[in-house]
């Protein structure tokens, strides 16, 4: 993908939910309905955010996505992205916050991020961590990994993939049984994929009963951009494309311009890329409180389930089998 691997962090946590809050999905200007971009994910006991428009931390509050978060990732820095981390991260602090918070986008992130969190005369009473990331950096987490793809928009920016690690086969109860396996912890440690030792000395490899190993869930954030080979690449077979669509067919000389994808222009990224769902968001505010157009636009190009974000708008994507 792109540059390819070039650094990884280590931070540590797991995954087995997957649950997506939209806290805002309107385009550059906040409208009556629509709030400043901005997306919580909760991967298990991790909390993420992706980008942190103006007012997202009264969003949280809102859709009771909580406060524990572990990292924010940047798609980039333009305003409307990330002007909200100033005022959440005086939040966290107020709300005794003690562990470092890990902050990650593109280039020039240490610079403007370095300048958010020292903002004003109080200091915060907890770490910030600032990460650059470019093209196929990858940041590994216990149970999936947070890849930057570099993505065609005005100034440096990125788009992310969230790949849950590859699954244990599912366990051949009947098979562990008439090979004389006892119930209980070893059931368990050959599910985690851990060789056991029996009490009559045989020694049982997790392949002799558990099935093939399953894929993981993937997810895929466009930020802001034109559609590009890369995103394709990126969302191959993914479970969910999030895309931005700012435009309708009629304003694609203006999408062209603001370096932004119509509706359609994303719908034919999910389909190239075959993408099982698209979630379309980043409106402009002409398609505020009627995205219809937008919606039946995407739908001519493809053929699996879309939606149209909205405020608040909360999916959880289910385990692959």
């Amino acid at each position: 993908m792109g540059g390819g691997l070039r650094e990884v962090f280590d931070l540590g946590s797991g995954m087995s939910i997957l649950r997506l809050t939209f806290l805002g999905t309107s385009a550059a200007q906040p409208t009556l309905h629509r709030n400043l971009s901005g997306l919580a994910v909760k991967a298990d006991a991790d909390l993420l955010l992706f980008d942190c428009g103006e007012g997202s931390q009264r969003q949280m509050v809102r859709f009771g996505t909580g406060f524990t978060v572990d990292a924010v990732f940047f798609t980039h820095f333009h305003a409307d992205h990330y002007l909200g981390i100033i005022g959440f991260l005086r939040t966290l602090g107020m709300m005794g916050r003690e562990q470092p918070m890990h902050l990650y986008g593109p280039p020039p992130a240490r610079r403007l991020l370095n300048q958010a969190v020292h903002l004003g005369v109080e200091s915060l009473a907890f770490p910030t961590e600032i990460h650059e990331l470019r093209d196929g950096d990858t940041v590994q987490r216990r149970g999936y990994t947070v890849q930057a793809v570099g993505v065609d928009h005005r100034i440096n920016a990125l788009g992310y993939v969230l790949q849950e690690d590859e699954r244990p086969g599912r366990f051949n109860l009947e098979k562990a049984r008439a090979m004389g396996i006892p119930s209980g912890p070893l059931y368990g440690q050959l599910q985690r994929g851990e060789a056991v030792e029996l009490p009559d000395g045989r020694t049982i490899r997790p392949e002799e009963v558990l099935g093939e190993p399953r894929p993981g869930r993937r997810l895929v954030i466009s930020g802001d951009t034109r559609p590009c080979p890369a995103l394709v690449r990126a969302a191959r077979d993914a479970d969910l494309l999030i895309h931005e669509s700012t435009f309708a067919d009629e304003e694609q000389e203006r999408a062209h311009e603001t370096r932004h994808s119509t509706a359609r222009e994303a719908a034919r990224v999910a389909r190239e890329a075959g993408a099982k769902r698209l979630v379309l968001t980043h409106l402009s505010s002409r398609h505020d409180t009627d995205p219809s157009r937008l919606l039946s636009q995407a739908r001519e190009e493809f053929q699996g389930p879309v939606d149209v974000a909205h405020d608040g708008f909360t999916l959880e994507l289910p385990m692959r089998d």
